[in-house]
């Protein structure tokens, strides 16, 4: 991934290191809620990384230089190249990113303008925010919304904080909170928008289901949902025993996701106006909007 990543002038290792070599491990305490019980799923070994998402380091000194590369320092790197695949014809990765992020944000803003008696958006709640790219770009979109990001990794949210501490503040400050996405504390009916971008093909069809009814219980009535991910592709389904292992082997919940009915989900939950886009060639936004 590394090596890839840097033919296609992402500097991944570099952009590793100077988070590791930071002072983000400061914000690790500020950030994290210890009564947190981790799901079963969560805790399954996560592409390359044997310890899933719950580490930025293997080692236990504080020589972050000769620790191995870990999740939460290689995300931001990670994302960028997910970008550049998903756009290879796109004449940057500054580009595909624009492409990649715009239309996904276009089509949330056309669905809320269309489905909700309001085309205002105050408050957001990116579940699952890793470490904030798609926070800053819902923030950069609606600009005069107040947004929060939601993750169950601590390590993401402390490199998100790290990160906007050394950006120029928007119009409000963002939150960011150390909660399980399918009970997240929250009260209900307070969030016109909630995204949740590139998490669901990592969970199993229970915890879909969970995170959908949990997304319709926070938003108030006409409030918009996105769920944005990895398209469906009839080959993938299609592939043989030993392929689909072999993919599988990389993303445990991978038949899961691409064998749940998305749309039956999202009516069994309540919501409305359900819409698919493809905003890539890679990628679907499915938006819905609770009845008003």
């Amino acid at each position: 991934m590394h090596s890839t990543a840097e033919k296609n002038n992402i500097p991944w290792r570099k952009m590793a290191q100077e988070i590791l070599e930071s002072e983000v491990y400061r914000e690790l305490n500020s950030i994290q809620n210890q009564s947190l019980v981790y799901p079963d799923y969560y805790l399954n070994p996560f592409r390359a990384y044997e310890e899933g998402n719950l580490t930025w380091l293997l080692c236990g000194n504080s020589e972050f230089s000769h620790c191995q590369w870990k999740v939460a320092a290689e995300a931001e790197a990670a994302t960028m190249s997910m970008a550049r695949r998903a756009l290879p014809d796109a004449s940057s990765i500054q580009e595909a990113n624009q492409i990649l992020h715009g239309n996904w944000l276009r089509a949330i803003e056309q669905h809320h303008i269309e489905h909700s008696e309001s085309s205002v958006i105050n408050d957001i709640l990116d579940i699952g925010c890793s470490v904030g790219i798609s926070t800053r770009y819902l923030v950069d979109k609606f600009h005069t919304a107040k947004v929060t990001g939601l993750d169950l990794s601590p390590y993401f949210l402390a490199v998100a904080q790290h990160k906007e501490k050394r950006t120029s503040p928007g119009k409000f400050p963002k939150r960011w909170i150390h909660a399980n996405g399918e009970d997240t504390g929250l009260p209900s009916k307070s969030f016109d928008l909630v995204s949740i971008a590139f998490v669901l093909h990592e969970c199993p069809t229970r915890v879909i289901v969970t995170l959908v009814r949990e997304a319709f219980r926070l938003l108030w009535p006409g409030g918009t949902l996105d769920l944005t991910d990895f398209l469906v592709y009839k080959v993938l389904q299609e592939l043989s025993p030993v392929l689909f292992t072999l993919v599988k082997s990389t993303e445990a919940f991978l038949d899961e996701y691409y064998l749940t009915d998305m749309d039956e989900t999202l009516r069994e939950a309540g919501f409305v106006n359900i819409t698919s886009i493809l905003t890539d060639p890679r990628h679907v936004t499915i938006t819905a909007t609770v009845p008003q």
